[in-house]
């Protein structure tokens, strides 16, 4: 049953990442047709904000047919339909007559407005994207102004083949015809293309290299293995230097409690609060529901890069990421049921654990649909291609309401059942120790901003390349980089949390828990941060649609990222916190 069930997810993430068919391994035969596909257009500098390409004045089929896209081309915006263009393997064309448009005033007005902007185009063949802009704006001197928009009129296509598959597509365009200023009388414009076929000895496996040397959209990225490494090394220093510090400091404490085995030598420091240290936090239900969470997070970005690692997101699979994304978050659900409902009866409140569930499922996933629904009601208002059809708004619930919610309680159930005692070294008092004063620098705030920052800058030159890739419609490749970022962070959050957890205990201070999750989880706030910086200062997007496209999604990243880090923070300033106070002979 196990396997039969793992198999058919498998299969079923298949059918959502790839739409069920051969991805770009069509083969065809001399004279055979070649579709077409014309997808969006959209503001060059706005990478999320795209319409559907026959939004725009341009040649359109009597009958609109679209074609059946994967859960996660439409997630990403894809809107493909038929074409005029026909093209036939390996037969040339030279300047064919696709259509003659006469352009009334408003239609005339909405093709000035989108050349103005900037538009481009976006076709698929062969699930290759072609693009290209829709026209040419011309701006001359101050005095005299000039403003002259012109509209190409004529598409070349270029393909290179080898034997019965198409290797590279690209698309050129040409014959500028001026646009007047829009009057009542019609303007009349006349589409023509052009294909020429090409030979080439690549093979169709290495056709990937030739798709990421031809870039339309700015290149930002570069090989940046040496950044990576110059930020593995830090890192290393970084978790070597607090690691040996702390040790010797702990080891002097283990020294000093042990030296008087009669216990007449006078307690200070974290031996005197053992009592208090393992005291459960406030609001325990919300604190096991964002562990839960957390793990389940981690599972999911893990499992993601192994996906990735092993080559399932390739670039011709359109939104495969987003797929997998939706699908293994229902998945991994389990993880968080079992967690937070595991930790929540070792607590003592395990005959409350169905409102624990019922909180758990929804800490992260109603903020994310609230995001979401903001993100959907703004792209409908503006007619996006952004904005799912109501059968894919349908899909993704019932993904969440009869997986994901069904495993979480799954994952409760079990968690609970196999749940033990807390192995706490020492028990707590009824009457919690006062907490002295304590100087600035070591308090709540120090904490979270050093807590923040030293993940953050393990990260940041990883940060900028993923911005720079996602915000400019690249795909992204470097997921062996992306892996070894993924460990750093980490490694730092987990060394940095210990080293607070310490500093904190040592001043007398047993109200741990909830700040080793705020204090690792405040590297939300530093990648908010730049994120807006990257927004207003790095990138040249604007306009209402895509600040909201753009922010609301960076808001729920860093919810992620603080749920995430938190957790990890926790369960490794845990493991410290029992180690030592296991290490040393209490009354």
């Amino acid at each position: 049953m196990t396997t039969w069930t793992f198999k058919s997810f498998f299969f079923l993430f298949y059918l959502l990442g790839s739409g069920g068919y051969s991805v770009g391994a069509e083969k065809y035969d001399d004279n055979d047709e070649v579709k077409l596909y014309v997808n969006k257009v959209g503001p060059y500098n706005n990478p999320h904000e795209t319409y559907h390409y026959y939004s725009l004045p341009v040649c359109i089929p009597e009958k609109i047919e679209h074609r059946s896209l994967s859960l996660g081309e439409v997630l990403d915006g894809d809107r493909m339909a038929k074409s005029l263009y026909k093209l036939k393997f390996k037969a040339d064309v030279e300047k064919k007559q696709l259509c003659t448009l006469k352009l009334k005033k408003k239609e005339l007005e909405k093709l000035s407005e989108a050349i103005e902007d900037q538009y481009y185009f976006e076709f698929v063949v062969d699930d290759l994207p072609l693009r290209s802009f829709v026209g040419h704006l011309e701006e001359g001197r101050l005095f005299p102004h000039t403003h002259k928009m012109s509209v190409w009129t004529q598409y070349d296509f270029v393909f290179e083949y080898n034997d019965k598959q198409i290797i590279t597509a690209n698309v050129s365009v040409s014959d500028g015809i001026e646009l007047p200023e829009p009057t009542e009388t019609d303007f009349e414009i006349t589409h023509t293309y052009s294909v020429k076929w090409i030979p080439t000895s690549v093979k169709f496996e290495d056709r990937l290299d030739r798709f990421k040397a031809r870039k339309f959209f700015p290149v930002t990225l570069e090989i940046h293995w040496l950044s990576i490494m110059n930020s593995m090394v830090l890192a290393f220093l970084l978790i070597s230097f607090v690691a040996v510090i702390l040790m010797r400091v702990v080891k002097k404490d283990f020294a000093r409690y042990s030296e008087d085995p009669t216990g007449d030598v006078d307690e200070y420091g974290w031996k005197i609060i053992h009592s208090d240290v393992f005291r459960f936090p406030q609001r325990k239900m919300l604190f096991c529901a964002v562990l839960g969470v957390g793990s389940q997070l981690l599972c999911m970005a893990t499992i993601i890069i192994v996906l990735a690692l092993a080559g399932q997101f390739s670039v011709h699979r359109h939104g495969a990421v987003n797929a997998a994304s939706c699908f293994l978050y229902a998945l991994t659900s389990v993880v968080s049921g079992f967690v937070a409902c595991r930790f929540f009866k070792q607590m003592g409140e395990g005959f409350r654990w169905v409102q624990c569930v019922h909180l758990t499922s929804c800490l992260f996933a109603v903020p994310f649909f609230v995001l979401w629904g903001i993100q959907n009601t703004v792209a409908w208002m503006y007619h996006s291609t952004q904005a799912l059809p109501f059968t894919t708004v349908i899909l993704m619930m019932m993904v969440w309401l009869f997986i994901g919610y069904p495993l979480t309680v799954l994952g409760g159930i079990f968690g609970k059942n196999v749940a033990s005692d807390f192995d706490a070294p020492c028990r707590a008092k009824n009457i919690p120790r006062e907490i002295p004063q304590t100087p600035w620098y070591r308090s709540w705030m120090i904490h979270y901003l050093v807590g923040g920052f030293l993940p953050f800058s393990a990260i940041s030159v990883e940060l900028y390349y993923v911005f720079a890739t996602l915000w400019s419609r690249e795909p992204y490749t470097l997921y062996g980089i992306l892996g070894l970022t993924f460990i750093i962070v980490l490694c730092v959050t987990a060394t940095v949390s210990i080293a607070l957890t310490y500093f904190q205990l040592a001043i007398e201070d047993h109200e741990w828990w909830w700040r080793s999750i705020f204090s690792a989880g405040s590297t939300s706030v530093f990648i908010f941060l730049y994120a807006a910086f990257y927004y207003f200062r790095r990138s040249n997007m604007s306009g209402f649609f895509q600040t909201v496209e753009f922010f609301s999604s960076i808001f729920i990243t860093c919810y992620a990222f603080f749920l995430a880090l938190g957790t990890v923070a926790f369960f490794a300033s845990l493991k410290f916190v029992r180690y030592i106070y296991g290490s040393i002979k209490m009354d």
